[in-house]
């Protein structure tokens, strides 16, 4: 049978119709891609996170800087599109050339090369509904959606939107992160021969980040020499004389990945991101986000953090550790804490995550509860031990006194165990932990220690961070009010819009008048008391002192009107399940033994147990040596601001009969201690410490043997335990 002539251009009519009829109704039924079929990730902003000048530093997440059509030269312009689809300025959004070559290659199983447009490029990584499969009906959709897209938007709107979105390599997504990362400057300097280098890694960016890093530049200098030609071809006018001009790729930056985490500013990062979790933005969405974080931290401050821990304890035994944190008590922002060397190689944070036995760093905490519920300065508080409180072993000063009782400015100046005890019963424990509590100190942990411990809370048997008694301590030096710690100032969007500012409200924890009378106390301390190491030449400091027993921490805390700044030391020995002691590895223990897998993270090598310190380490000595060393940095250059002037409020309490004056000494007994406390004459004797040249040696007493000695783990951190369970079970005593 040999069909007609007629008939064969019949049948092909039909045929043809019934095809283009088919592509017209799915081209119809195509929709155009809308804002909100965007795909996720595609407008990910990295997040930069700055100190409190402005400082960078850290940028978190997708490299990528957004750039409209009239920030990129032309010439970059010209190359991406001489490289990638030349005709792009005057096509539909589909090349007919390439839906060949590109059909034919997907129907023969070969690799699709140079088939796609421009505007199908887009499409496909832009928008949802196109997936990176190579199928023919893939294909079919995408040329539809091109087409459309076209129609749609214009030519500029498409570049743009593709040069914001393709990936060029070294992490870098779009043309703006693309210039910062090759040649460190922004998309408008960018000569035409680096548009077509860039424009040329379009192809393959990771393959030639693999080829680069190598030390193979064929591949990209190939790739380069054929965006120059493709340029020269689109415009010979323009670029003509490119490849003869410069004939090799231009040099580019050095490519070093930044770790985000590194040394000390890995510390500050991580404490960023953890607040912002807590206010509900997690690093997710902070990797995304393109978020300006601004933190209340000083990078210089934090250097001198270190500074200042190193100078006075870069030759001691490394299982000695040091945590400080600094914070301004006008607004509660944490200004710079110390909590290790190098974040990437130490992850526990011991400014925040180190809590430990306050020791006599609490007793100003009893002493604002004391000054609050009404009673003065002048009243007159015991020295003489033991004493006796229901359910607490009986406690003791470890020094003598000659005078049964002092006023309350001298018991806090030589830190006299007995009279905070008997300060704290007066007031009742409840005061205490609210006043403490209120003040920034974990409520839990301290009824905690009060349930277990009872009235050796009131010399400072509950834990604490530094952290925390660097703000606590900030009622003393703003009036009674207290702001919570912070870190973030402010968060911006990537529109420029403030999504979050710091909290400025304050708890009024107490009276002006009450934290005018601390300060004198307070000031007592390191102008004659145990915290005369701690004296700044140039300004007015108060603060406190405290050692526990065995001189297992050792604490200085202090301030002046503008930082307060808390220095804790101890030490963690590092132990095998045998007893045997081995050194810690970056502050930590090693939970590996070399090469053997008996060992994990869960059943460790060594395990950290807290031990003395050793002879020589009091509140009184290395911390407050640190303290002045980091506080002489941070009060630099700002304005000498005198503390309140003494309130001298309150009710006269004498928890001790005052002695009887004897009369008015004769030559014959100079010598003879006349009773009277406050006889200056009589202070700062070898046998009466009251503001005298005592140690920080606070006492020396001992917890109920009856009593568990541990007080129960609150989220993990109770007892500042870096990588391991508490020390054993001990006795714990206060000095």
């Amino acid at each position: 049978f040999l069909p007609s002539w007629k008939l064969v251009v019949a049948s092909f009519v039909v045929l043809s119709a019934g095809v283009f009829g088919m592509i017209a109704v799915a081209y119809a039924n195509t929709p155009v891609p809308t804002q909100d079929q965007v795909q996720d990730g595609v407008e990910d902003q990295e997040s930069i996170i700055v100190d409190r000048h402005g400082t960078e530093l850290a940028r978190l997440g997708t490299k990528r800087i957004p750039v409209t059509y009239d920030q990129v030269p032309r010439a970059v312009q010209d190359a991406v599109i001489a490289a990638e689809n030349d005709t792009f300025r005057d096509d539909s959004g589909i090349s007919f050339s390439g839906m060949v070559r590109s059909l034919y290659s997907t129907v023969s199983g070969q690799q699709v090369q140079g088939a796609s447009t421009i505007t199908q490029q887009m499409a496909r990584a832009y928008y949802d509904g196109l997936s990176q499969e190579r199928t023919i009906q893939r294909k079919v959709k995408e040329i539809f959606v091109a087409v459309k897209l076209s129609d749609k938007i214009s030519k500029e709107q498409i570049l743009e939107q593709y040069l914001n979105t393709i990936y060029f390599g070294r992490g870098a997504h779009g043309i703006g992160a693309a210039a910062e990362a090759f040649f460190g400057k922004k998309v408008e300097k960018l000569t035409p021969e680096q548009g077509a280098y860039l424009a040329g890694r379009i192809q393959n960016p990771d393959r030639f980040d693999r080829e680069e890093k190598a030390g193979n530049l064929a591949p990209t200098e190939e790739r380069y020499d054929y965006a120059l030609g493709q340029m020269a071809k689109l415009d010979p006018q323009a670029y003509g004389a490119l490849p003869a001009k410069s004939p090799t790729a231009p040099k580019r930056t050095k490519y070093k990945p930044k770790n985000p985490f590194n040394g000390i500013k890995g510390y500050m990062v991580q404490v960023v991101l953890d607040e912002l979790e807590s206010l509900d933005i997690p690093r997710e969405d902070v990797e995304k986000g393109g978020y300006r974080i601004k933190s209340s931290l000083d990078l210089k401050l934090m250097r001198a953090a270190k500074a200042a821990v190193d100078k006075h304890t870069g030759s001691l035994d490394p299982e000695i550790n040091t945590t400080l944190a600094a914070v301004d008590p006008r607004n509660g922002q944490v200004l710079a804490f110390y909590g290790g060397a190098d974040y990437a190689k130490d992850q526990w944070i011991d400014a925040f995550q180190s809590q430990k036995q306050a020791a006599s760093a609490f007793k100003p905490y009893v002493l604002a509860a004391w000054l609050d519920a009404g009673y003065s300065l002048r009243s007159y508080v015991p020295t003489k031990g033991p004493v006796k409180l229901p359910g607490t072993t009986p406690i003791d000063n470890d020094h003598p006194f000659k005078a049964p009782g002092v006023d309350v400015v001298s018991a806090t100046a030589s830190s006299v165990n007995t009279a905070y005890a008997k300060m704290g019963e007066k007031v009742g424990l409840d005061k205490v932990i609210d006043i403490a509590s209120k003040s920034g100190l974990s409520k839990k942990r301290l009824e905690a220690a009060m349930e277990q411990h009872h009235y050796l809370i009131t010399i400072g048997s509950g834990t604490v961070s530094a952290v925390e008694q660097a703000g606590g301590y900030s009622i003393f030096a703003n009036q009674g009010r207290h702001y919570d710690n912070h870190v973030v100032i402010e968060v911006k969007d990537k529109h420029g819009d403030t999504v979050l500012t710091e909290k400025k409200s304050y708890a009024q924890v107490i009276s002006p008048e009450a934290a005018a009378d601390a300060v004198i106390a307070l000031e007592a301390v390191v102008k004659q008391g145990t915290g005369r190491n701690a004296a700044l030449y140039d300004r007015p400091v108060a603060g406190k002192t405290g050692t526990n027993n065995e001189n297992k921490e050792a604490w200085f805390v202090g301030f002046t009107p503008q930082v307060s700044t808390a220095v804790g030391m101890f030490r963690q020995q590092c132990r095998t399940d045998s007893g045997k002691v081995v050194k810690p590895v970056n502050d930590n223990c090693p939970w590996a033994r070399g090469k053997s897998k008996k060992y994990t993270m869960e059943n460790p090598y060594s395990r950290p147990y807290e031990i003395p310190l050793g002879t020589g380490f009091q509140g009184a000595t290395y911390p407050a040596s640190i303290w002045k060393t980091f506080m002489t940095e941070a009060t630099k250059g700002q304005k000498v601001v005198p503390f309140p002037e003494r309130a001298d409020t309150g009710v006269t309490e004498d928890l001790v009969p005052k002695p009887t004056p004897t009369p008015t000494p004769t030559e014959d007994s100079l010598e003879l201690d006349t009773g009277d406390p406050f006889d200056n004459d009589q202070q700062g004797t070898e046998q009466d410490c009251v503001i005298g040249p005592c140690s920080d040696d606070d006492g020396n007493v001992s917890v109920d043997p009856n009593q568990d000695d541990e007080i129960p783990v609150d989220d993990g951190f109770m007892g500042g335990s870096r990588n391991g369970p508490d020390s054993p079970p001990g006795r714990r005593e206060e000095r």
